[in-house]
């Protein structure tokens, strides 16, 4: 009978998985409605401490907190836009300084081996490199049609949850236990959303001054870049910081404002990172770099680019969601860092 129920498993994951790799276009899109929708609850409690609009209706709650949302999305896409245009336009000046850099390194250290270097320095096309960069973020807002679409049959699906909880359950003690359980999930995973795009805001925020007084091109490209990063720990932290500092150095034909930046942005990452977001968070991102790694691979396989950004979130959730129940919890316990959860 164990073995039985050990192959069930077994094929369940399969099936998941597979479901998951040829369902991508479905699926990735559901999981940003579904995070968006987080986000727009989170918004909703935050405006309900407000005196006046606590009064207001909840459907004009939603949609208000819905059309902070997008206005946010909206603007973000026409600042990255413009600093895009910034990018292209200096892409030359880039492509010139690798010469300067690698004869300087050569006049240096006298390094004949580095003349190969160079040569390959010289045929590499940093507009595709940017491009390639560029088409990775453009994914996150793609499909945005069909991301709406999901995010509003979710909000209008919403208000009658409690009611098809209440059918399911028609036994009032079962039904309330269920509930708490409902509320504590929905209050964990909203904590999580919230606080992470909190501190990687922050990040992105005290990084944008930073590459601003350096006099790095396009400092909000940059600091969006680290922002949405930074939703992977510690990778997307060090890939975050690493971007603006190569181009710091192609920026300038010298590697001094590549070290500032690297000095500075990693100094920002690191109190924000090791300071800010665990005094916030607590337990809550506790996941072991092991976890991390196998999840970046697992969602880069079936989700590309979006998958990789998305994959801790996801992760992170489904930590939360086993630790509330007895049967999964030992699996969360499994999958965190320091072998403890939040209560």
């Amino acid at each position: 009978m164990e073995t039985t129920k050990k192959i069930y498993v077994f094929l369940i994951i399969v099936t998941t998985v597979v479901v998951l790799i040829y369902a991508q276009s479905i699926i990735i899109p559901f999981i940003l409605a579904v995070l968006f929708w987080v986000l727009i609850r989170v918004i909703k409690k935050i405006l309900t401490k407000v005196k006046f609009i606590s009064k207001w209706p909840k459907w004009l709650l939603t949609l208000f907190s819905s059309l902070i949302i997008l206005s946010f999305l909206a603007l973000t896409v026409q600042m990255i836009t413009v600093n895009i245009q910034e990018l292209s336009q200096t892409l030359p000046v880039y492509e010139a300084n690798i010469t300067r850099i690698a004869n300087a390194i050569n006049r240096q250290f006298n390094i004949d081996l580095f003349s190969i270097l160079t040569e390959h320095a010289k045929n590499m096309n940093f507009g595709v490199l940017l491009s390639s960069l560029l088409s990775a973020l453009t994914a996150l807002f793609g499909n945005t049609f069909t991301v709406l679409l999901y995010l509003a049959f979710i909000l209008l699906e919403e208000p009658i949850f409690p009611q098809k909880l209440k059918a399911m359950y028609p036994d009032k003690k079962k039904y309330n236990h269920v509930k708490n359980l409902v509320d504590k999930i929905d209050h964990s995973i909203g904590r999580y959303i919230a606080l992470k795009t909190l501190t990687s805001l922050l990040t992105g925020f005290l990084s944008y001054f930073a590459l601003l007084l350096i006099g790095i091109d396009a400092p909000l490209f940059w600091a969006f870049l680290i922002f949405v990063l930074n939703f992977i720990p510690t990778v997307g932290s060090l890939i975050a910081t690493g971007f603006p500092v190569i181009f710091a150095v192609l920026q300038f034909g010298e590697f001094m404002p590549g070290f500032l930046v690297l000095g500075i942005v990693g100094a920002i990452q690191m109190v924000v990172g090791n300071f800010i977001e665990p005094r916030l968070m607590g337990n809550t991102l506790n996941i072991s770099p092991l976890v991390v790694f196998l999840t970046l691979a697992i969602w880069g396989v079936i989700g590309g680019i979006i998958g990789m950004l998305l994959s801790v979130p996801i992760t992170v959730i489904i930590i939360i969601i086993m630790s509330e129940f007895p049967s999964t919890r030992p699996f969360a316990i499994l999958l965190s860092q320091q072998g403890t959860l939040n209560d």
